[in-house]
């Protein structure tokens, strides 16, 4: 009997085993089911469109924080843009010599690494946002597009001016002194290949200054943005990291446009004017957005998309010159290409600096 009951019994477990066996698929499809319904909950529920810092208290310390940001950054940005304008009459940082070369690699991969890694990504952060409508931001990639569009006019405004430049100065009379207009022909062999090295170093010149100005421009755009973006923020952590962060960043970023400034040989005014446009960008930046923060949301439409398109023309412009203006001109260079410790030592500090530049977004991000 005994045996029989067992029997028995161990047929029910069977009979709920394979009851639950077969369930189980259906368990399975009921939980895919459930979790599709779900997913748009799970999904936006860390999506908003709202700024969710909120508090007296804790508006206080962000905008403690905030004035700090304004001297730390003013303070990084004048000492980055004035080392190389301080140094430029030592000779070892003359234009062509080895260390000239070493540090305009270093500022050129600061500069390349800001397009590609800070300012590219925020770019198709704001555009694609899900806060913007789909329609049209969603189908099209608005980022990358106005990056190549604001670094093809940068190209085209690059070649139209340093052409009007050249133009003029090949049309202008050359000055005769009285040797020459006794024996013209004479002279013409003597001072002909003095008026083409004047003429090349004028262009020279001509292009230096269009780069750093052109180069300065795309800096304005971006620092006029993160100094907004901080302003306008209420979160006391995320000002801290943007401190020290966009501390670095302006630094870097200052020795960069402060060497193309000290080749383009400037008058005092100009190099004045351009050195206190580039320190007080951030700070003023900064300052709208504490003015504003109170009406401001970073995720609004509106702010989205002028936040975007700058970002995106800013990120385009600071490839470019990277690239173009700052790479391929000394790279391609006769007195690099000759010297393979030099060479070496450019490309090192090219990285290097690129190197530097992105952990500092990964310090931003943190």
């Amino acid at each position: 009997m005994p045996f029989i009951i067992i029997i028995c019994l161990v047929k029910q477990k069977e009979k709920k085993l394979l009851q639950q066996t077969r369930m189980f698929p259906y368990n399975i499809v009921m939980l895919v089911h459930l979790s599709i319904l779900f997913l748009p909950k799970l999904v936006f529920a860390k999506c908003t469109c709202e700024s969710q810092i909120k508090g007296h208290g804790i508006e206080h310390e962000a905008l403690e924080f905030k004035l700090i940001g304004i001297g730390s950054i003013l303070l990084a940005s004048a000492i980055g843009v004035c080392i190389p304008l301080l140094l430029k009459n030592v000779r070892a940082l003359q234009p062509e010599t080895g260390l000239h070369f070493l540090i305009k690699a270093f500022a050129a991969g600061v500069i390349l690494a800001t397009g590609f890694i800070h300012i590219l990504p925020d770019a198709f952060a704001s555009l694609t946002s899900p806060c913007l409508p789909e329609n049209p931001w969603g189908g099209f990639p608005f980022a990358g597009f106005i990056a190549m569009m604001a670094a093809i006019v940068t190209l085209m405004m690059e070649a139209l001016a340093t052409g009007y430049h050249r133009r003029a100065e090949m049309q202008k009379p050359q000055p005769l002194d009285a040797d020459e207009e006794a024996n013209p022909t004479d002279a013409g062999h003597v001072h002909g290949p003095a008026i083409l090295l004047e003429r090349s170093n004028s262009s020279s010149l001509i292009r230096n200054r269009i780069v750093s100005q052109v180069l300065e421009l795309g800096i304005v755009f971006h620092s006029t943005v993160i100094g907004v973006s901080m302003g306008a923020t209420q979160n006391p952590k995320i000002i801290k990291s943007l401190i020290a962060a966009l501390s670095f960043h302006q630094f870097f970023e200052g020795i960069g446009l402060g060497g193309c400034i000290s080749q383009a040989k400037f008058k005092a005014r100009t190099i004045t004017t351009m050195v206190l446009f580039f320190s007080l960008t951030t700070p003023a930046g900064i300052a709208i957005g504490i003015l504003i923060s109170k009406r401001y949301n970073e995720y609004s439409p509106t702010a989205l998309v002028v936040q975007g398109v700058l970002d995106s023309a800013s990120s385009g412009i600071l490839i470019y010159m990277a690239l173009v203006d700052l790479l391929a001109a000394d790279f391609m260079n006769p007195k690099l290409q000759t010297d393979f410790r030099v060479q070496f030592g450019a490309n090192f500090s090219l990285l290097l600096g690129a190197c530097c530049m992105s952990l500092m977004a990964k310090w931003g991000d943190s």
